[in-house]
C-alpha cells in the first residue's frame, strides 16, 4: 500500500479507503449488499493486512446499521486505522432529523461516535449541502466538535466551489476548515475538474473519491450491448450515477479493457490507477462484495501508466471546455496557476480558423 497526505494536512492516508456502504443492507442499501459482522470482519481484515489504514462509513448507511457493524469489527483496533464517517441526510421523520444546524450535527456526532465504539471521528464530512442553515452556524458546530476532541478534521462531500468556498471563508479558525472533499469523479464523469478540483489544489483540500468505479460501470464486468451484469447493482435497479452518453461510456470501458489487458489487469484496476494520477487525490473509497474485489483493485495503486496510455484515456474521455474555461484556455494560459492546471493540462492548445473539438 502506498500512502499520501491528506491535502495540507500532516496526516496519511492510504491511496484505497475501504466504503462500508454495503454493510447492513437495510431498507435500500439491500441494493448494494447486505454484508453481515462476520462478511464485514473477513473484508476489514483483508485491507487491513493489505496496508489499509482509512474505512468510510455515514449515519445514513442502513441508518446506521453501517457504523454499528463496522464500530464491532474495529474495536480495539482504532489506534492503528482511521474512520471517517457523515451527517447532513434524513435519519428520521422529525423536523430537526436532517442538515448541518448546530443542534443536528452535534447529536449525530455523538449518536455516531457509540455506534462505531470509538470517542473520535478522524474526518467528519458534512454528507450535502444544507441552503437552509446559516454557513457560521455550521462551521462554528464543527469548531466545537474539534474543541472537544470528538472529530479530528471536518470535510464536505457533495458541495459545488462555491458552496465549499463559503464555507472555508466562515471557519472560525484554521483547525476547523474543510481539510478535505469526498466527491464523485470517474474517467466517466469529470465534471469535478471545471472547478472541484482547481480549487482543492488552490486551498489545499485532499479528495477523497466515493464511486470510483461508477457503481460498477468501469469494472468491465459491464458491454456494450449487453444487459446488466448478473449480481451487479444495475441488476437490482441501482440508477446512480447517471451516465448521459452510453455511446462514449462503452467508449471509454473498451479502451480501459484494452489497456487492462496489456498490464494483465482488469478494466477496473486501469480506471483506478488513472484517478491516483489526478490533482488532488489521496484516496479512492472503494467497495466490495467480497475479499478478491478487494484483492484485485489493490493492484491499481502499483500500476503505471504510460504517457500514451493516459493521453488516449484523456482523449476518450475529456469533456468539453465550457465557459469560461474555452475563454481563459483562449487568453489566460501565460498565467495559469497550478491550480488552472488541474483542469486545463490536459486539453491540447487551440486550432485557430478551423472547427474545433472542444467547443
Amino acid at each position: 500500500m502506498k500512502y499520501r497526505t491528506l491535502g495540507r494536512t500532516g496526516l496519511k492516508v492510504s491511496a484505497i479507503t475501504m466504503g462500508t456502504f454495503t454493510f447492513g443492507g437495510r431498507g435500500d442499501f439491500a441494493r448494494a449488499a447486505s454484508q453481515g459482522v462476520s462478511d464485514a470482519r473477513l473484508l476489514v481484515d483483508t485491507c487491513i493486512d493489505h496496508g489499509v489504514n482509512l474505512f468510510d462509513t455515514a449515519n445514513m448507511y442502513s441508518t446506521g446499521l453501517s457504523e454499528e457493524i463496522l464500530g464491532e469489527v474495529l474495536e480495539g483496533r482504532y489506534d492503528n486505522v482511521l474512520v471517517t464517517s457523515k451527517a447532513r441526510m434524513p435519519i428520521g421523520q422529525g423536523p430537526n432529523d436532517e442538515g448541518v444546524s448546530r443542534w443536528h450535527l452535534i447529536r449525530e456526532c455523538e449518536r455516531s461516535l457509540k455506534r462505531l465504539r470509538t470517542d473520535h471521528i478522524d474526518i467528519y464530512y458534512m454528507h450535502e449541502w444544507d441552503g437552509l442553515t446559516p454557513v457560521e452556524e455550521k462551521m462554528e458546530a464543527l469548531d466545537t466538535l474539534i474543541q472537544q476532541g470528538k472529530i479530528r478534521y471536518a470535510g464536505c462531500s457533495n458541495y459545488s466551489a462555491w458552496q465549499v468556498m463559503k464555507s472555508l471563508a466562515a471557519a472560525p479558525r484554521h483547525s476547523s476548515r474543510f481539510a478535505s472533499q469526498q466527491i464523485h469523479y470517474t474517467i466517466e464523469a469529470r465534471e469535478a475538474e471545471y472547478e472541484l478540483l482547481p480549487l482543492s489544489v488552490d486551498q489545499g483540500l485532499g479528495v477523497l473519491i466515493w464511486s470510483p468505479l461508477a457503481a460498477g460501470l468501469l469494472s468491465g464486468k459491464h458491454r456494450r450491448g449487453a444487459g446488466p451484469a448478473q449480481g451487479s447493482r444495475q441488476a437490482e435497479g441501482w440508477n446512480e450515477p447517471p451516465i448521459r452518453d452510453t455511446e462514449r461510456l462503452w467508449n471509454i470501458v473498451d479502451l480501459l479493457v484494452e489497456i487492462g489487458e496489456a498490464h494483465n489487469v482488469e478494466a477496473a484496476q486501469i480506471a483506478l490507477a488513472w484517478l491516483l494520477t489526478r490533482p488532488a487525490v489521496a484516496s479512492l473509497v472503494v467497495g466490495g462484495r467480497n475479499a478478491d474485489q478487494f484483492e484485485r483493485n489493490f493492484r491499481a495503486v502499483d500500476l503505471v501508466l504510460s504517457d500514451d496510455e493516459l493521453k488516449r484515456l484523456n482523449d476518450v474521455s475529456r469533456l468539453p471546455l465550457v465557459y469560461p474555461y474555452w475563454h481563459q484556455h483562449n487568453f489566460a494560459r501565460a498565467r495559469f496557476s497550478a491550480a488552472d492546471q488541474a483542469l486545463h493540462a490536459d486539453y491540447p492548445d487551440r486550432h485557430y480558423g478551423g472547427e474545433d473539438p472542444l467547443v
